[in-house]
């Protein structure tokens, strides 16, 4: 089984990587870190997509796992098209993308994987981070859209909506933002932040046949944060 991940040099990415088995396919802009991999391609998503595309086409992607993504913490009157291009083109435009590459071999198969990690934000909404929160709503929308789509080939589509995971990403944005991480544990119900591990254990179940009736889910994993306070 021909396995893709991005992001896969850190933290969430890095873990799901690491705990699944198959023949493991790494992506994202650090050579350095992708080189505990066998197979890896070195790529940007807002500027090397064609560079990737064909590298899914080349080795036939039977899971694809879009969990690269990019964030930003700021008021909406300080963001600049720049910036906005870069948060949806990584959370949004890319994992589109790379969806559209992998699914011809899918679909010759008739099975696949498809498994997007979005956002409690794109669920619940975040203040100050309306960017990066309508980018994983969208990736939510088009889940359900692709979900119908491809249904009858034997591919399932799903995102996990992670709420404040304990990464190097998860602190920073806590960092960024005006609490601290001690007030932010305290407006989650489990009054924790939840690990990479956890994400790696539902992508694990997902993949697996036990998983084949559950497609264009929204799967929040997020210690209860979107239940309420």
């Amino acid at each position: 089984m021909n396995i893709l991940v991005t992001g896969a040099s850190r933290g969430i990415g890095k873990e799901i990587a690491l705990s699944l088995e198959g023949n493991i396919l790494a992506t994202s802009r650090n050579e350095g870190a992708l080189r505990i991999y066998h197979n890896f391609c070195v790529c940007d998503l807002t500027r090397d997509l064609d560079k990737l595309g064909r590298y899914i086409q080349e080795n036939k992607i039977d899971v694809l796992i879009n969990n690269a993504g990019d964030y930003i913490y700021s008021p909406i009157e300080d963001v600049d098209y720049d910036k906005i291009e870069r948060i949806v083109k990584t959370n949004l435009e890319a994992p589109l993308y790379l969806i559209s590459k992998a699914v011809p071999y899918m679909k010759q198969n008739r099975w696949g994987r498809i498994i997007n990690i979005g956002s409690i934000s794109g669920v619940m909404g975040e203040a100050c981070a309306s960017i990066y929160s309508a980018s994983k709503a969208g990736l939510i929308g088009a889940t359900k859209a692709l979900a119908l789509e491809l249904a009858e080939f034997g591919i399932t589509v799903n995102t996990i909506n992670p709420g404040w995971v304990e990464t190097e990403m998860g602190n920073k944005s806590a960092e960024d933002s005006e609490f601290s991480k001690d007030e932010i544990i305290d407006c989650i119900p489990q009054k924790r932040f939840i690990t990479p591990k956890e994400i790696a254990g539902m992508v694990k179940y997902l993949i697996s046949d036990d998983a084949k009736g559950v497609t264009g889910q929204s799967i929040n994993l997020c210690a209860g944060l979107s239940v309420g306070y």
